[in-house]
């Protein structure tokens, strides 16, 4: 990839060179990039604090995008991290390794088997810009604050979605910086669609209307249409916005999914933003936000939030986002490196000489309690060995922890038994 780069940039060679040692030492990182669960907080160690340009540049080449809409590799570069120094690197969590991550994760999102060929390589386009610049110029504190503070942005705005119409304004207006405009070869009724297209996704990430986006997408996912093949039929263009407005929101949240690793990496961040907010209100006298009055109370809430936002959208409670395209689960399952799911934050670390600890393979009298019957024992092996039949079969994880489809296998289940006894 950076050879590619050195033959086809005409900028400075200084910048030229900066872009080639970046990328020489990043290549290794980015073997992951099609995987859910890249280590975005290694790939920024790797590339000198500049996430974002990697990861679009990386994401550009693999969906060949830049040569389908003729974008000149020095200008999107030049462009990619203009955007990237308005990124606040003193905001604790909105930065530019949040944006970075978003947009991963909705590369890897659109390429759910559910929406293979479902989407235009414009649309993909949009959904990708959109990721990128949901966060730019974002001052670490939220929408509420800055109505709150009669701040010049809420006047700008009208008090309404405030920090969201901010972010598009700015990444619009960077594209007419010098040498910027990686849209430049684009026709007229292309540039109003993708505007058009990244506004609407943009604006969905705006925390307040997650109950009516949630709500949308249920509504959706009752009269949904499939192929034979279970890839989703959408037609109409408002179904389309609809599946990709969740998308951007999903991978705007997709951090309880991720490895434990990094998960509490972004908590711990979301939760210093927090409490610099607490901070300034307290200096202002202002009426200080619930979230940020107690460490162990925001912890709590903060993990708690987090899960259920993105279960009821992707799976564990409401299972909305799994119930339109189910295989997205096996997908998640199938691109981590282990061929698991990250484990849960809810529950600390087993202890090394606890049970649980112990690895797959040793026997049931090592890994139960000495209250456990041999029933449950027996059960757990036989468990076990249907997990690893089916890890080397290649087959996906059955989807138990889905209560939607828990439900569906139980309807099967007496409709058949209904049909035998008749």
């Amino acid at each position: 990839m950076s050879s590619q780069i050195l033959g086809m940039c005409t900028f400075t060679w200084q910048r030229k060179v900066i872009l080639f040692l970046i990328l020489m030492s990043v290549d290794q990182e980015l073997d992951d990039l099609n995987k859910w669960g890249l280590n975005i907080f290694r790939l920024a160690e790797f590339s000198n604090n500049r996430p974002l340009s990697c990861i679009m540049f990386a994401i550009f080449q693999e969906r060949d995008l830049l040569k389908t809409f003729q974008i000149p590799v020095d200008t999107f570069v030049t462009y990619v991290m203009t955007l990237e120094d308005h990124y606040h690197a003193n905001v604790a969590y909105h930065n530019s390794l949040h944006a970075a991550d978003v947009t991963q994760s909705t590369h890897v999102l659109l390429s759910t088997p559910a929406l293979d060929a479902v989407f235009t390589d414009l649309e993909i386009l949009a959904a990708l810009f959109a990721a990128a610049i949901h966060d730019v110029d974002h001052p670490g504190v939220s929408n509420q604050f800055l109505i709150n503070t009669n701040s010049e942005l809420a006047l700008m705005y009208n008090d309404e979605s405030v920090l969201e119409n901010h972010h598009l304004a700015v990444g619009f207006k960077l594209l007419h910086e010098d040498n910027c405009d990686i849209f430049q070869n684009l026709s007229k009724r292309q540039r109003q669609s993708l505007r058009k297209l990244v506004i609407d996704m943009v604006l969905a990430t705006d925390m307040s209307k997650h109950m009516s986006l949630l709500a949308d997408l249920k509504t959706m996912v009752e009269t949904k249409k499939v192929t034979s093949s279970g890839v989703l039929l959408l037609d109409h263009y408002t179904d389309r916005i609809q599946v990709l407005r969740n998308m951007v929101h999903c991978a705007d949240l997709s951090n309880p999914t991720k490895p434990l690793v990094v998960y509490r990496e972004w908590t711990e961040r979301i939760m210093e933003e927090f409490f610099r907010q607490g901070d300034k209100e307290r200096e202002r006298g202002m009426e200080i936000s619930p979230c940020v009055t107690n460490t162990l109370l925001l912890w709590r809430r903060v993990r708690w939030a987090s899960s259920t936002t993105l279960c009821t959208l992707c799976g564990r409670r409401g299972g909305t986002w799994c119930t339109l395209m189910p295989r997205t689960s096996w997908t998640l399952w199938r691109t981590t490196g282990t061929g698991t799911r990250a484990p849960s934050p809810r529950a600390p670390s087993p202890h090394p000489q606890s049970p649980s600890a112990q690895t797959r393979g040793s026997t049931p009298a090592s890994t139960s309690s000495s209250s456990s019957s041999p029933w449950m024992t027996t059960r757990r092996e036989d468990r076990r060995r249907k997990k690893r039949r089916r890890r080397r079969r290649g087959k996906p994880p059955p989807i138990t922890w889905c209560w939607t489809a828990v439900r569906e296998r139980r309807k099967t289940r007496k409709k058949r038994r209904k049909e035998r006894m008749w």
